[in-house]
């Protein structure tokens, strides 16, 4: 894996993040359904980084999951690796 302070810019990148976010009953991100919500939780997920603060040591994660956006601590990512763009 990637150390996320050695990440060439321009390159793309992906890894797994945790961030405090509401969630629903079942531990998800509230999505259109009706299920209850829980309250504030960790959300763990996957996702493409898109923007970097080496400043801050802040990172922009879209997740692939939900396609929602979050920002996450330099602690709270991990498995960081590059991505390879594959046409399907």
């Amino acid at each position: 894996m990637i150390d996320i302070r050695d990440i060439v810019p321009g390159q793309s990148y992906a890894c797994k993040f945790r961030v405090e976010t509401m969630l629903d009953e079942m531990d998800r991100i509230p999505g259109l359904s009706d299920t209850p919500l829980k309250g504030v939780g960790t959300y763990e997920g996957f996702g493409v980084l898109m923007t970097r603060d080496t400043k801050q040591e802040l990172v922009e994660v879209e997740d692939q999951e939900t396609k929602r956006t979050f920002v996450c601590t330099y602690d709270d990512i991990w498995d960081v690796d590059e991505v390879v763009w594959t046409k399907d």
